[in-house]
């Protein structure tokens, strides 16, 4: 069927779309409030960017799922991503991995840990994102409560039929015998009702349960018994105080934030109960075709939901997503709950630092092409500032004017490339004649060359410096083919010619740090220079005052001597060696009256 026709046909209502190709195979999988005018987009409007116009070109058909809500829409988006894969789709790291804390459906409940959930009745906790984590609450558990380990069927003919005898579980009191009928299977399910509490995060009802029962074994002068719950209550009080305590109002609620750049989305995720933080992850996905932040986190929160079996009826979230009426969706904007939402972000930020240094030291072309794609998107470019070269002026009174071009490529200093300029046409403090000579000079050089132009150049000055660098620009017709900034020092102003709107970067963001280091590379460079022509400057002055010494005689003395000051101290006889008698009588003399 023609693809214009499909579009026109679909339906006004929510549904799941699927994209394939002309061998139909499945390229994407889209949820929509209304599936008409969602696929009528793809189709009816430019995309900037590349991938979503390789898709479109692609695309032969369509076909549509149409579901009652757009919560269904979510969920079924999910399940169908998982099943086909498609290409053009993020897709989340498998959880299957991750171990859970089983209560064993079965008499005298067995508590462990394992990686395999089955479909047989038994109470699943988790998923859990590290091991160390699961293992610490399971020694807990073990240390309140004292649970079987074996794996006998402790039904109630075998126990009576003397089936089993206890084990050194039983001797060294870490086991209460339930299979010679020594524990009752209903004190045992309260131990089991507590464990699974505390595995909830409910640790207010286990403290107060084991509270009264210290209580009434002191009053009852069963002072053994106290004192073991007593340690029982420390231990959970310990256990406890390790959550992030945010507010103890706020009790079973998710928290997802997302922190994003260019090319990766960080999701993390808090679990509170009773109003401490009982479980956190964090996960990163890559963006397939520039989706925006709430699009990612829709669908990351639908996948965190089922993977931790998450039954919720509240969420909190930077900003207002859409999941359904069943779901109680909050912003916070003050107090605890927006600290929460901080600190989830503050998570997700360290997160992303630790994937950059890792991935700085494993994929450094990856590390590379994320930051060349965050300036890229930072600043505005039409493409990847691969090759930066950054200009700075620097004179002082009025003298020896210099300039320095620094380049930078992939985000790291070229020094081979970096070049000095000495200022020829213009006379006298004009900074702005002088970058318009300087920028002139060198892509003047450069085409001439037929040598590479950068992507972006740098002017290290406000609105002033770049009109004139923009002005070498247009007479070489390289105006609308290299972009052109301006970073002026007092706030970090980014100037864009004919804009006199500033933008202003994150002072944090890793864009303004790069142009941070070509600025300051430049004016490094520019000063060192200018200070070493002041110096040499200088040195001959003084030796080319010296009555019948000429240029020569300077260039001879100082390729000896290396300085002015060790031609003062310099013998007679070394001087008659380098420059002869009358001369060395010359220098000798002029040292000896400037001493006087």
């Amino acid at each position: 069927m023609n693809l214009d026709i499909q579009i026109k046909t679909l339906p006004n209502a929510p549904g799941v779309y699927q994209f394939y190709d002309k061998d139909e195979v499945i390229l994407y999988v889209g949820k929509a409030k209304d599936l008409k005018k969602r696929v009528s987009s793809y189709f009816t409007k430019t995309h900037e960017n590349g991938k979503t116009r390789v898709l479109v070109k692609k695309i032969t058909s369509i076909k549509h799922i149409v579901v009652g809500t757009e919560a269904d829409a979510l969920l079924l988006e999910n399940n169908l991503i998982k099943k086909y894969q498609p290409r053009y789709n993020i897709m989340l790291k498998d959880d299957k991995t991750y171990p859970w804390i089983c209560i064993k459906k079965e008499r005298f409940s067995r508590v462990f840990l394992t990686r395999r959930v089955l479909k047989d009745g038994s109470d699943y906790f988790g998923p859990y994102t590290h091991v160390r984590t699961a293992r610490a609450l399971l020694d807990l558990i073990k240390e309140l409560y004292k649970i079987r380990t074996c794996n006998f069927d402790l039904s109630p003919k075998n126990i009576s039929e003397g089936k089993y005898k206890v084990c050194l579980d039983y001797h060294i009191g870490t086991c209460k015998g339930g299979c010679e009928g020594l524990q009752t299977e209903a004190n045992y399910d309260n131990d089991i009702k507590e464990i699974r509490n505390i595995i909830k995060g409910n640790f207010k009802e286990s403290l107060e349960a084991l509270h009264i029962l210290m209580m009434n074994y002191a009053e009852n002068m069963e002072f053994e018994e106290a004192q073991s719950i007593k340690e029982k209550v420390a231990l959970l009080s310990n256990y406890q105080s390790k959550s992030t305590v945010v507010n103890p109002s706020i009790h079973n609620v998710d928290v997802f934030t997302i922190i994003t750049d260019e090319s990766y989305g960080y999701i993390n995720f808090f679990k509170i109960s009773n109003g401490a933080i009982i479980q956190s992850h964090t996960t990163e996905v890559k963006k397939k075709l520039d989706e925006t932040d709430k699009q990612l986190l829709e669908l990351v929160i639908v996948e965190l939901r089922q993977r931790f079996n998450l039954n919720t009826r509240e969420i909190y979230v930077p900003f207002h997503v859409d999941l359904g009426e069943d779901l109680k969706v909050t912003v916070p904007k003050l107090g605890d709950k927006k600290r929460i939402i901080e600190l989830s972000e503050r998570n997700a930020k360290y997160f992303r630092q630790e994937k950059f240094k890792q991935i700085k030291i494993v994929d450094p072309e990856r590390h590379v092409k994320r930051i060349m794609g965050q300036m890229r998107s930072d600043l505005r470019l039409s493409s990847e500032p691969r090759h930066i070269e950054c200009f700075d002026n620097s004179n002082i009174q009025g003298t020896h004017p210099v300039a320095a071009c620094v380049v930078f490529r992939d985000g790291k200093p070229s020094k081979k490339e970096y070049r000095h300029y000495n200022i020829k046409t213009v006379v006298g403090p004009d900074d702005y004649a002088s970058m318009e000579e300087v920028v002139f000079r060198r892509y003047k050089r450069l085409l001439a060359e037929d040598q590479s132009l950068p992507q972006l150049i740098v002017i290290d000055g406000g609105k002033g410096q770049l009109s004139s660098a923009v002005k070498s620009l247009d007479l070489l017709g390289l105006r609308n083919k290299i972009a052109i900034i301006g970073i002026a020092k007092r706030l970090e102003e980014i100037y864009y010619p004919e804009d006199p709107i500033p933008l202003y970067l994150d002072k944090k963001s890793e864009s303004l740090k790069i142009i941070q280091y070509l600025r300051n590379e430049a004016h490094r460079f520019g000063i060192t220079f200018h200070r070493n022509k002041r110096s040499k400057t200088a040195i001959s002055n003084e030796l080319e005052s010296i009555s019948g010494i000429g240029e020569q005689t300077v260039v001879s003395l100082l390729r000896y001597f290396k300085s002015a000051k060790r031609v003062e101290a310099a013998s007679f006889e070394d001087l008659k060696m380098v420059i002869g008698d009358s001369r060395a009588t010359k220098v000798q003399c002029y040292f000896e009256t400037k001493n006087k």
